[in-house]
């Protein structure tokens, strides 16, 4: 099963992704792999990502592609697109797109502003990290929230569902920084890491990958190859 973590930014070199591309859950299916195992796959619309802007260690500190995603139609884009944002995909002579995402990269040699990123990057058997939006659940309490036990639920104890403890009224006379309260559960950035590809279909712009991925269909994703690639039973 692949481990989520929350999504942070790569710390070192090494760890930075070679190849990257934006894409769209389209949903849940199901496949037989060669071996004849009928596998669970998760949907992705995946590219064509038009490339904006080229960053280089040179000019910018570090190597990274500023892409689109979902061209907007025509007809609509002097009404949703500001005028700056106009000028800046008219300079890479791109169509406006409703998503513009940072990919950082090793490197970006062989890329140029103009060009499109496509799912063919990839290939059956790739590891990759997908990092997306989870879906939004609303206010809830801890329970659901925080995975916290239940109260005894015999009908004389009058406590089911609540925080618990919230210390001592004398001292410290306060509740302490973290926590664990109601409030609001869900849409937050998580990665599901060492997720397999299961099979990409090119002329289709799709990505089949094994296993679930963070967010509702529709979510909008960021697919990378793998930076913490784990062998099983480690």
């Amino acid at each position: 099963m692949a481990q989520k973590v929350n999504a942070k930014p790569a710390g070192s070199a090494k760890r930075i992704a070679t190849k990257a591309i934006v894409g769209k859950k389209i949903g849940m299916t199901q496949m037989f792999s060669p071996e004849g195992v009928l596998v669970p796959v998760t949907v992705i619309e995946a590219g064509p990502c038009p490339i904006i802007q080229k960053k280089t260690v040179e000019s910018d500190g570090y190597a990274a592609l500023q892409v689109g995603f979902s061209a907007y139609p025509e007809r609509r884009v002097r009404k949703l697109v500001t005028k700056p944002l106009q000028g800046h995909f008219k300079k890479a002579g791109v169509a406006p797109t409703r998503r513009v995402r940072e990919l950082r990269l090793k490197s970006v040699d062989g890329l140029e502003v103009g060009q499109s990123v496509t799912v063919d990057i990839f290939k059956a058997g790739d590891k990759v990290d997908v990092s997306g939006v989870t879906k939004g659940r609303g206010f809830t309490g801890v329970i659901q929230r925080w995975n916290q036990h239940t109260g005894p639920m015999a009908h004389g104890s009058k406590y089911h569902r609540g925080v618990g403890s919230m210390g001592a009224n004398s001292t410290p006379s306060r509740v302490f920084k973290n926590k664990h309260l109601p409030g609001h559960y869900g849409v937050e950035k998580v990665t599901a890491i060492n997720l397999t590809i299961a099979r990409v279909v090119p002329e289709r712009n799709l990505l089949l990958v094994r296993g679930a991925v963070p967010g509702p269909n529709g979510g909008y994703l960021t697919v990378r190859d793998t930076v913490r690639a784990r062998s099983r039973g480690k």
